[in-house]
């Protein structure tokens, strides 16, 4: 899945910091195979997450990923220009050639 996010001017910060926070409770608590975050241009987001299945993602979506860190929810929500958040693409994946390195 691929989202996208205009974040209000000088609340960048606040929402990596939320959105680090929700993206490890959404792991935890939904089973999502967690998500990178790149900054696309002034103020833009975009963040690619990976699930086993579409159907975990469903699961997920029934919910709003309403997980259980409040706090970070607040972070990052207040942080989003409103009415900015998109989901670009879904689909299932048909190659993964991405390898995970820690530096």
């Amino acid at each position: 899945m691929i989202y996208r996010w205009q974040v209000v001017p000088g609340l960048e910060a606040q929402f990596e910091a939320g959105w680090k926070r929700g993206t490890e409770r959404i792991a935890a608590e939904f089973g999502g195979w967690g998500s990178r975050l790149h900054k696309a241009g002034e103020g833009v987001y975009i963040a690619y997450a990976q699930w086993p299945d579409e159907a975990t993602w469903k699961k997920a979506m029934e919910s709003r990923m309403h997980h259980s860190d409040d706090e970070a929810r607040r972070m990052y929500r207040d942080a989003i220009v409103p009415g900015t958040f998109e989901t670009l693409a879904s689909g299932p994946v048909v190659a993964d050639l991405l390898d995970l390195r820690r530096a």
